[in-house]
């Protein structure tokens, strides 16, 4: 190893420290634009010292990549909204695997392609050359890692693509099954597998069908694995596909050699991990049941245990009980976010506390679209993140609320996850809203929710149904006590 590339390997490890604490930073509201801002300039290094290493040659090529992809990310910034943010997600994993896809198919090419030339004097003593294919450098290893490379970031890709379609309508967010298509999903699992196995083994001897096959196999895999999956479990299939594309560069920085890349897409691809085990666990279920048990392609069958009507409330009665409550917690969902009500929840919140009541935010980790989807919402509008509170820490003090304010959550508060076996949620811990004196339901309609779920709790004696657009009844809770 000469100087440059020592110096190149230290700095891929000082911008790997920088990555780790910038990571360790986001685990906390108070340090996390700050751990944003370190794992980017973590990034910045990365990406400058990898500039520096002779094997780049275009570099024209890189500047034009800059900046066409800065201008793509500056204009989604700007333009792409709150409730869009999901939708955004799954699109940004999904190019990160496409990228993936492309550099082991890249660098199988390139291998592949690199060539010499040999010579030797014919009878008559003249020299004849020739070219050949130098395919010394395209080991066992090498094709393993490509293979892996192809099949994590084809999955990820088409997944991914197939998610965005859903949280964006343009797909039914309903899980699509069709029959034998678990053992349709087995067997191109088994052949990707084969086929991996194959090109492992055969290396250097891959051929080009090789690898068009499996990264055909690896795109129709990501569209069958999302299609069954109901648009309830889409929190947990976005950080599974995040978690994909971090493993998926991972992959690829083995097939380029570039020791940064392997680092941060472990990083990416461990948190993404544990993140999903976290959220399945919320929902007291396996990641195994969210992936292959179609959750919500049936209608919930009716249990006979659902009694009482829908009881709507005006919002000039809804202030009357919030002006008397000392004990307030709202419950957002993705309800809140369609109606960009957050300000206005945030606005209302001080009005309360300004009144004298204790106010908290009650967070279900599969809240929302998207994990930690209402932690930014509520960051957003600057709500305090001391009144954030976890399903945990809540629900024991749940009785002691005088009103709970449900902002188009729908399973995360279902009674029925706690009181009835037949539920599909059955089992699942929610957050206790029906245990307060008062529960304020904020919906559009007397539709169920993104499941597809009939929600008891709108039937409990103590509940009372808000309807229309949550941030008009909301803003209209505030102008009744700023008109008090």
């Amino acid at each position: 190893m000469d100087t440059a590339d020592m110096l190149i390997n230290l700095a891929y490890i000082a911008a790997s420290v920088i990555f780790i604490f910038g990571i360790k930073m986001l685990g906390s509201a108070d340090t996390a634009r700050k751990g944003n801002r370190l794992s980017s300039l973590g990034m910045l290094i990365a990406v400058v010292v990898t500039l520096f290493n002779r094997d780049i040659i275009s570099y024209q090529l890189i500047i034009v990549g800059l900046i066409v992809g800065s201008l793509i990310g500056l204009i989604a910034a700007r333009l792409v909204k709150m409730t869009s943010m999901p939708e955004l997600v799954a699109l940004l994993n999904g190019f990160g695997g496409l990228s993936s896809l492309l550099v082991g198919w890249a660098e199988y090419e390139r291998i592949t392609h690199i060539t010499g030339t040999t010579g030797s004097l014919n009878e008559n003593g003249e020299l004849i050359t020739k070219t050949i294919i130098d395919l010394s450098h395209f080991d066992a290893f090498t094709a393993a890692t490509i293979a892996l490379a192809i099949l994590i970031g084809g999955v990820t890709f088409t997944g991914s693509v197939y998610a965005w379609g859903k949280l964006s309508g343009k797909l039914s967010g309903r899980p699509t099954l069709f029959k034998g298509q678990r053992a349709l999903n087995a067997v191109i699992a088994a052949l990707i597998v084969v086929f991996g196995v194959i090109m492992t083994v055969s290396a250097p001897h891959v051929g080009p069908g090789q690898i068009y096959l499996l990264i055909l196999l690896s795109l129709a895999l990501g569209i069958l694995a999302v299609m069954p999956i109901g648009g309830g479990d889409m929190p947990v299939v976005i950080s599974l596909l995040n978690s994909c594309s971090g493993l998926a560069a991972s992959a690829a920085g083995f097939v380029i050699g570039n020791n940064v890349l392997i680092v941060a897409g472990c990083l990416v691809g461990a948190s993404g991990l544990i993140l999903t085990v976290i959220m399945c666990k919320a929902m007291n279920r396996t990641l195994g049941n969210v992936l292959f048990s179609g959750f919500g392609s049936t209608v919930q069958a009716a249990s006979g245990k659902a009694e009482g009507e829908l009881k709507p409330i005006s919002v000039e009665d809804a202030y009357y009980v919030l002006e008397a409550a000392h004990n307030v917690v709202f419950v957002p969902g993705y309800g809140m976010a369609v109606a960009q009500a957050q300000h206005a929840v945030k606005e209302l919140a001080e009005l309360l506390e300004n009144n004298g009541a204790e106010v908290r935010f009650a967070i279900h980790p599969v809240a929302g679209r998207m994990p930690g989807h209402m932690n930014v919402l509520l960051a957003e509008a600057d709500v305090p993140y001391e009144q954030l509170v976890e399903m945990d820490d809540v629900n024991p003090t749940m009785s002691t609320v005088d009103v709970a304010i449900v902002i188009g959550a729908n399973d995360v508060v279902n009674p029925a996850a706690a009181d009835d076996p037949s539920s599909p949620i059955y089992g699942m811990p929610i957050i206790n809203v029906h245990e307060a004196q008062t529960v304020f339901c904020l919906k559009r309609g007397k539709g169920a929710g993104f499941s597809g779920l009939e929600n008891v709790l709108f039937l409990r004696p103590n509940a009372r149904m808000l309807y229309g657009d949550a941030k008009a009844s909301i803003t209209g809770l505030v102008t009744q006590f700023k008109e008090s």
